[in-house]
């Protein structure tokens, strides 16, 4: 039996490993070797080897393999009505050929997970900006965080912003509204950060340049320029220095009640990067919320707007 696929343009140069799996199957690494080396998988009619990287249009045939095709567990995806779509695309920034910049909000994921739930990728999926196309998140921002967050329109443009994510080429600038006073103006935080995966312990480096822009004995609003990017640095940062950032439920002190709030005071307030030797740079108004609370705490930011 012999099944034929055409490879579309949201899998343009993938791996040949990645693009089965993705498409028909959760196949192991040592079936689809094997397959490859028999030639029970082809490309365009001939053999090649698991890390070739397939092209548009490319053709994939598949010679008497008895799998389902249902072997991989799909993520439950979240249809949005045409009022989330919209209210999403209106907080865009910049909207060009090869990525959005967008102003996200507080409480809504980045991606979805095995349950249905609200998230960017399946909101703009949607979105006829993204026609004949199809979303890419490009780096990591908490449910809870909000600001400048960015989706690549096209695999290459994904990959180049990966990439530069990755080597800390984009340079990251948050504002936080914590708990009491921090006595330092400005400084560095370098860190070991500790998180599990199952019973694993593991171990991470964080660094983080901080600069406290205003302060009282009640709270401080600092900028926050992340070095190294672990899940929650932030976060866990100022928890150990025993002032969390108001609206945080995960790390907050068990003492108090102070930092409740509806919403995390977290705001990635810029980002900035180079692309063949042009300079981006994009800046997310703060959120009503973070403004109203900084008024209330009494603290001055000189470029509220």
């Amino acid at each position: 039996m012999k099944k034929s696929y055409i490879v579309d343009s949201t899998c343009n140069d993938m791996r040949l490993d990645r693009w089965l799996r993705l498409k028909i199957g959760k196949i192991p690494q040592g079936l689809v070797e094997k397959y490859l080396r028999t030639g029970k998988i082809k490309l365009n009619r001939k053999k090649v080897k698991s890390s070739f990287k397939v092209k548009t249009k490319d053709e994939i045939n598949i010679f008497n393999i008895e799998f389902k095709e249902t072997i991989q567990q799909k993520k439950i995806k979240f249809l949005p009505s045409k009022e989330i779509i919209k209210s999403n695309e209106d907080q865009i920034i910049d909207n060009n050929d090869n990525f959005v910049v967008l102003n996200k909000a507080s409480g809504i994921s980045v991606q979805g997970g095995t349950k249905s739930k609200k998230n960017l990728v399946d909101i703009f999926a949607k979105s006829e900006i993204f026609e004949g196309t199809k979303p890419y998140s490009v780096h990591r921002l908490d449910k809870d965080t909000s600001g400048v967050f960015i989706m690549a329109k096209n695999r290459e443009s994904a990959q180049l912003l990966t990439s530069l994510f990755r080597l800390r080429k984009v340079h990251k600038t948050y504002l936080a509204i914590c708990q009491g006073e921090i006595n330092k103006k400005s400084g560095v935080w370098d860190d070991d950060l500790i998180r599990y995966d199952g019973d694993k312990k593991i171990i991470e480096k964080a660094k983080t340049i901080f600069t406290v822009i205003d302060k009282n004995s009640d709270a401080s609003l600092l900028e926050l320029k992340p070095i190294t990017g672990r899940k929650h640095q932030l976060r866990k940062q100022l928890y150990a220095i025993g002032n969390p950032i108001f609206g945080d439920t995960k790390y907050k002190l068990s003492n108090s009640n102070k930092g409740i709030n509806k919403n995390l005071m977290l705001h990635s307030y810029q980002i900035k990067f180079k692309i063949n030797d042009i300079k981006h740079t994009y800046s997310a108004l703060l959120p009503d919320y973070f403004k109203k609370l900084l008024k209330s705490k009494r603290l001055k930011f000189s470029n509220l707007k």
